[in-house]
């Protein structure tokens, strides 16, 4: 099985995760998995990383992560796919 890459911004947006109060479960070397659980204020948040840095072209989801955001889609679990520790942030409601 092949090792799955860590986004350059993967280990910034955990630790500022984790500043504000989240417990975080990297999940990213798990198969056909997205990137972070996060728990923050009583909610469980699912995080795709992606590195906002790069051009949209290298940003694209697997065919993995799209079958994992369309099956928790299909049970009404939201994914957040973010590029930023500010989408990250927002994304769990630690900002507005």
């Amino acid at each position: 099985m092949a090792i799955k890459r860590v986004d350059a911004n993967h280990r910034e947006i955990s630790q500022a995760l984790r500043q504000v109060g989240a417990v975080v479960l990297d999940l990213h070397s798990l198969p056909a998995c997205l990137d972070l659980l996060v728990a923050f204020r009583c909610s469980l948040h699912i995080l795709e990383v992606k590195d906002g840095s790069k051009p949209a072209a290298r940003r694209k989801l697997t065919p993995a992560e799209q079958e994992t955001i369309r099956l928790l889609a299909s049970v009404g679990v939201e994914a957040h796919i973010v590029n930023s520790t500010e989408e990250a942030l927002r994304a769990i409601g630690a900002i507005l």
